[in-house]
């Protein structure tokens, strides 16, 4: 390597995650997602989450920093409710996701994840925080997405208590991406 050292990057988010019943939920409205004729790529269920932030490829030896940095992060566990199957926009949809409502506690545990991380690097968000949790991304839409949406704006996506954080990784693979856990703040 003529004296080089490989620097290993890794793929990284911070989220929330939901109950496996929650996840249920959101299985059966991928099912009705499903019936439609719109290309999309689906969130495996068990991969479903609420991000708090993506981090994008982060140095491996920053991650210590980035624990020790989530670990400053409190907040008393909070309940969050599945409100409705929506897309991220009407006009040109990118992501089918579940509307979360959370009392706007997890917006402020976004932003003081934003707080300690700035200092390591990590830019802030343009965006405000909305809490979803993503169930499929639209490669192709159709008029039959927003008929399968109409048809689950009743349907229940549950709920569950968040209570705490994770670091997660992510790899890319051609069947979709693996998480890994890397760490986890409880409250």
């Amino acid at each position: 390597m003529n004296g080089q050292i490989s620097t290993l990057m890794v793929r990284a988010f911070v989220a929330f995650e939901i109950s496996p019943e929650m996840r249920g939920l959101l299985a059966a409205a991928q099912g009705v997602l499903r019936t439609g004729t719109a290309r999309l790529s689906y969130v495996d269920p068990p991969l479903i989450h609420i991000t708090v932030k993506f981090l994008g490829e982060v140095d491996e030896k920053k991650l210590p920093q980035v624990i020790a940095a989530l670990n400053t992060v409190h907040a008393t566990p909070f309940p969050v409710n599945g409100s409705r199957i929506t897309v991220n926009n009407f006009r040109d949809p990118h992501t089918v996701w579940c509307a979360v409502d959370d009392a706007g506690k997890g917006r402020d545990v976004f932003l003081a994840v934003e707080s300690v991380l700035a200092p390591l690097g990590f830019s802030r968000e343009n965006r405000a925080f909305t809490p979803h949790a993503t169930l499929a991304r639209v490669k192709m839409a159709d008029p039959s997405l927003f008929r399968c949406i109409e048809t689950l704006k009743d349907a229940p996506c549950g709920s569950c208590t968040v209570s705490g954080l994770k670091l997660k990784k992510s790899t890319l693979t051609p069947r979709g991406p693996v998480y890994e856990d890397i760490a986890e703040v409880a409250w």
